[in-house]
């Protein structure tokens, strides 16, 4: 595979990127954080960018997708990136679609991912259950009861989960709390009784849920897949999330750099530009250095994705592990540079840290995918 971008793709960057200079620039996310908006994005504006297809990009056009891949939902979520635009891509496309694109059946595919689609409804799964990303270490339980399930426990750092219209729970049918078989995937519609979800804010100012499940019943059909084995459509659904992941944090890097590089060229010390000292020049280019191996094992994780490799779980992990070690590094210098304006609210860049500090975390941080790879690897 060519790791570089098509042309459709770069036409798809740049149509992308027009859109949401216009329409979801930083200002909006401010807006957004500060009237403290009830859903955590704007509703109209998701509705528009359903419109232009985003919300349908991997999905078959029979749902009223775009059927295309995991590089072109790349290439908008590296947009985003860019402006911190909020929006519930990655929750209800990269999470909750994609498990019932792979999981569901043809029902449930039509009448979930064509609303989703539309933009007319919002999907999220409830995975996480602790302080960490553990997939496996699932407490929360799913027991028969006649035709019905009955699901019972408690999921945290549920994204957009407090807005979503249809949540995809992962519960335990067998085995033990970290085991691997034994679990499976239920469709919980969002006013179920008994079911409760509690707002969290994050850092960076989007949201997530904690969901109270306090024996849910859902009948039969809202399982996906076969009952107990829903650990495979779990592994492919977080490798496409953490991919999608990958390329927004490599968009908030690349704004952080541009940012940076243009102060350095204003801000004077001296009576010269500071860009001008050997010692930030250093800094400078490693940052510079950073962001084209991450745009690296960004694309070819996106690429091995679409093309079903055998090696795709492992390269995901090396993009995950390496955009956290370069995240880390580019926010701390993009502030560090800007000096004490850099910790203000009134400067952009503080925002990216934020962003940053969350998207290190979410779907497993770089230790959780390091020693994934190295487990893949056979170590």
């Amino acid at each position: 595979m060519a790791l570089v971008w098509t042309e459709e793709q770069q036409l798809l960057r740049e149509v992308s990127r027009t859109f949401l200079d216009q329409h979801a620039p930083i200002g909006e996310l401010r807006r957004i954080r500060d009237e403290v908006d009830p859903d955590g994005f704007s509703r109209p504006l998701w509705k528009e960018m359903a419109e232009l297809g985003w919300a349908g990009i991997p999905f078959p056009e029979k749902y009223g997708g775009a059927d295309l891949g995991c590089a072109e939902i790349g290439v908008v979520m590296r947009e985003c990136g860019r402006t911190l635009a909020a929006t519930p891509l990655v929750g209800s496309v990269l999470l909750g679609g994609t498990v019932v694109a792979l999981a569901g059946n043809d029902t449930q595919r039509k009448e979930i991912l064509t609303p989703l689609c539309s933009g007319e409804r919002l999907l999220t799964a409830a995975i996480q259950e602790g302080a960490y990303h553990q997939p496996y270490r699932v407490a929360t339980s799913a027991r028969r009861d006649g035709n019905d399930w009955v699901l019972s426990g408690a999921k945290d750092f549920v994204i957009d989960g407090h807005a979503a219209d249809q949540l995809v729970v992962v519960a335990r049918l067998a085995g033990d709390t970290d085991d691997r078989d034994g679990l499976g995937l239920f469709l919980v519609d969002a006013d179920a009784a008994r079911m409760s979800r509690h707002r969290r804010r994050m850092a960076d100012g989007r949201n997530v849920a904690q969901i109270v499940l306090d024996d849910v019943r859902v009948p039969d059909a809202a399982a996906l897949g076969e009952p107990g084995r829903a650990a495979d459509w779990l592994d492919a659904t977080l490798d496409r999330a953490t991919a999608g992941l990958c390329a927004e944090m490599l968009g908030g890097i690349e704004a952080v750099f541009d940012r940076t590089l243009a102060y350095l060229k204003v801000r004077e010390q001296f009576g010269v530009p500071i860009g001008s000292f050997q010692a930030l020049k250093h800094r400078a280019a490693k940052m510079f250095i950073e962001i084209e191996l991450s745009k690296t094992v960004v694309l070819e994780a996106l690429q091995a994705l679409d093309a079903d490799a055998e090696d795709a779980p492992r390269l995901v992990g090396i993009a995950k592990a390496k955009l956290g070690d370069a995240a880390q590094l580019i926010s701390n210098e993009g502030v560090q540079m800007h000096g004490g304006i850099g910790v203000t609210d009134e400067e952009d860049v503080g925002l990216f840290l934020k962003r940053c500090r969350v998207q290190q975390r979410t779907f497993g941080d770089t230790r959780f995918h390091r020693d994934r790879v190295a487990s893949l690897n056979g170590f």
